[in-house]
């Protein structure tokens, strides 16, 4: 049984001029990587914890902020060719959140307090581990932007939530 992840897709406008904030991964194999380097802010849901709960804890534990409030909207499960599940939520914010002193984009998390790390082997074969931010920044893009960058098991999600926005 594969294990399930759960991820929180803020967005704000509909459509075609919805925009999407992903976050890019962190540590030095994706330092110089954009496109498919890219990702929601997710992790694994927890025995017992409902997929909403998880998508907030882990958007928190990987921006280092909490989410903003507002109804989810389930987007749907996502399967990667890998196997692994991922269970998306999208809350849509107001475009006045974007630039504010509440945004949760940031040009380098490394710098926020709390953001959850983990660790790899760098270099590769060298049995060096060193601790990495999961991610290290986030930003908004437009969603036709976003989807060259998003790892390829998330790009459908960029359609559920046009389907979903398309009024």
């Amino acid at each position: 049984m594969p294990l399930v992840s759960a991820a929180l897709l803020l967005h704000h406008g509909r459509g075609a001029d919805a925009h999407v904030l992903v976050a890019h991964m962190g540590g030095p194999f994706w330092a110089r990587k954009q496109e498919r380097a890219w990702s929601l802010p997710k992790g694994l849901v927890e025995p017992g914890e409902d997929v909403e709960t998880a998508a907030r804890r882990e958007f928190a534990e990987e921006l280092g902020v909490p989410p903003p409030d507002g109804p989810a909207v389930d987007l749907g499960t996502f399967r990667y060719t890998s196997g692994k599940v991922v269970h998306v939520l999208a809350v849509e914010v107001p475009a006045a959140l974007v630039g504010s002193p509440d945004d949760p984009a940031c040009p380098d998390l490394t710098t926020r307090p709390g953001i959850s790390t983990a660790q790899v082997e760098w270099p590769p074969r060298s049995g060096r581990r060193i601790d990495v931010p999961e991610v290290d920044r986030a930003a908004w893009f437009p969603v036709e932007q976003a989807r060259p960058l998003l790892v390829v098991g998330q790009q459908p999600v960029l359609d559920a939530l046009l389907a979903a926005t398309t009024t």
